[in-house]
């Protein structure tokens, strides 16, 4: 991986509080590690894994800003949903603020948290890495790791399928990508543990 790289880390701390920022960069670590093992540029996903989370902390109302700014599609849910405006946001900072145009890097930024059919490897990477990362201790979270070490698309269906439950669980509301993701990844599905 580019040294120069690291400077990101160090961007990111001001804006973050210990935990995030620990999160961020165990983020980053694992998707280095998935970059590794399925022949991802690796720069390119450490890049959009340690800067997922840039807007995480920003204040509610920038966020909400910043996403209907961002030239990307929101889907309704999305606004309705606080928990969901800063991949979005983080992607119109990382474009409009550190100047970083490559689609791949802002596509994994945008939607490391809900998904879409079709990702690249870079995204996958950043939405799966997101979700197993080392502090990461959630019941079955060792399959997961597993799971996704294994196999990105088959991860991708786990992953999703998990996450779906988990919010319905909760009576909340699934954006329209997150659906679309679940049902394309489907086709990767693998026997499972889980």
């Amino acid at each position: 991986m580019n040294g120069e790289l690291k400077k990101y880390e160090e961007l990111i701390k001001p804006m973050m509080g210990a935990k995030r920022y620990r999160h961020s960069v165990n983020v980053a670590e694992m998707a280095v590690t998935l970059a590794k093992k399925f022949g991802c540029d690796e720069d390119k996903a450490y890049t959009a894994a340690i800067l997922h989370d840039c807007r995480k902390e920003t204040a509610p109302d920038l966020m909400l800003k910043e996403a209907k700014e961002s030239g990307f599609y929101v889907d309704p849910v999305e606004i309705d949903c606080p928990k969901l405006w800063h991949g979005i946001a983080g992607a119109y900072y990382v474009r409009n603020v550190l100047k970083i145009t490559d689609d791949d890097i802002l596509n994994a930024i945008r939607f490391h948290t809900v998904g879409r059919a079709g990702m690249s490897v870079t995204e996958k990477i950043v939405f799966l890495a997101d979700t197993v990362s080392a502090e990461r201790d959630f019941e079955d979270v060792e399959k997961y790791r597993k799971i996704v070490l294994d196999d990105l698309d088959n991860g991708m269906f786990m992953v999703l399928r998990w996450s779906i439950t988990k919010t319905v669980g909760k009576m909340g509301s699934i954006p329209m990508c997150t659906l679309e993701a679940y049902n394309y990844y489907s086709k990767f599905k693998k026997e499972s543990v889980l």
